[in-house]
Parts: structure tokens; sequence; C-alpha cells
């Protein structure tokens, strides 16, 4: 009896084991559907124009959901950025500690604001969400907290955190003007005095 007993508690014990590791599965599934809904939304709408419930359809989920799970819209939107911002495809941490940073930071920006690229999600979620004050509040604590951060750290002099924001500054304009404007003399293709000059100017803001 001993002996069954025991087998009976060890097959009840790896079934609660099995049902709580499925739960955490479909937990984090969940969690990852409303991201990708959420993502899509706000690249496509913006802050303001992106709805909850739009979201939530989205995913599969209900709206309350979404609250659970992040909190709020506000939660959402911030994971959302933060997620978007964690691997930079420009200033990566190899390209601020090569010796040729410089050109290769403006190489990276040139390539990925090329005419046919598609622009990056972090910047086309912040561009469509610049008209809601609180959506440009967690834009800039996510922007200082990733890129800038990381940027200022690879940098060195009293003055890193300033030029790291010029920095910012530059990439964010470039991608405006050759991507959402079309300014006709950065949209003449990747050739090499355009990848001068913008080498020059980060030069100026990365190179001690």
């Amino acid at each position: 009896m001993p002996a069954k007993k025991g087998a009976a508690e060890k097959g009840g014990a790896e079934k609660r084991s099995a049902e709580k590791d499925g739960r955490r599965r479909d937990a984090n599934a969940t969690r990852a559907a409303i991201l990708e809904s959420a993502r899509s939304a706000f690249i496509a709408s913006g802050y303001e124009g992106a709805g909850v419930r739009e979201i939530a359809e989205g995913a599969g989920v209900t709206a309350i959901l979404i609250n659970r799970y992040f909190g709020s819209k506000e939660g959402l939107f911030a994971e959302v950025l933060s997620t978007a911002n964690q691997r930079p495809i420009i200033a990566t941490p190899e390209t601020l500690s090569a010796p040729d940073r410089a050109a290769r930071i403006a190489s990276a920006l040139l390539k990925v604001t090329e005419p046919e690229a598609t622009a990056l999600d972090g910047f086309l979620i912040m561009l469509r969400s610049i008209s809601n004050e609180r959506a440009v509040d967690i834009a800039r604590q996510v922007v200082e907290s990733h890129h800038q951060k990381n940027v200022t750290e690879a940098l060195s002099g009293p003055d890193a955190g300033q030029r790291a924001a010029l920095l910012m500054s530059l990439v964010a304009g470039v991608q405006i003007m050759r991507q959402v404007v079309g300014l006709e003399a950065l949209n003449k293709g990747h050739d090499a005095e355009l990848e001068r000059l913008l080498g020059d100017l980060v030069a100026r803001l990365v190179d001690e």
C-alpha cells in the first residue's frame, strides 16, 4: 500500500507540474501575441489611433487580459517601445567599440534608410505617436534608458551625454528626411560621397 500511495502521489505531483508548465507556456504565448498585435497597431496608427480592443482582437484575447499583463495601454506602449529598442541596428556595441565607428555608423544609417528599406519599428512608432504628450514622455524615457545610455557609455569626456543625444538626433533627422520626406539630395542611392559627408558629421560626435 505505501508503495502504491507513493507512486500515486508522485504521479499527481508530475501532473500538477505539467499543468503548471502548460499554463506558463500559454501565458508566455498570450503575452507575446499581445505584444505583436500592439506593435503592428502602434506602427500603423500611433499611440492615439491604436485602440485596446483592436489590439486585443489582433491577439485573439479580451481587452481585460491586456490590463492583466501590462497594467494599461501606457504600460503596453512602453513595453513595445522598449522591446523595439533593445537590439540596436545602427549603433551596435560592436560598432561603438570599433576604431572606425564613425564610418560604420554612417554606413549602417544609410543602409537602413535606403528608399526601398522598411523603416525601423521603434522609429515608426515614435513618429506616429508624437502628437500624444504621454506617448512622447514614454518614448523619451525609453530612448534615454536604451540607445542614448549605450552610446553615452561608449563615449568619453564630460559632454558624452550631450554628444550621444546629438547623435540620436542626427540619426532621427536622417531617417525623417530620407525615408519620410524623401529629400532628393539624400536619395541618390548609397553613394560614397554621401557616406563620407555623413561620416564626417558622425565623427565630430563620437571620435575623441
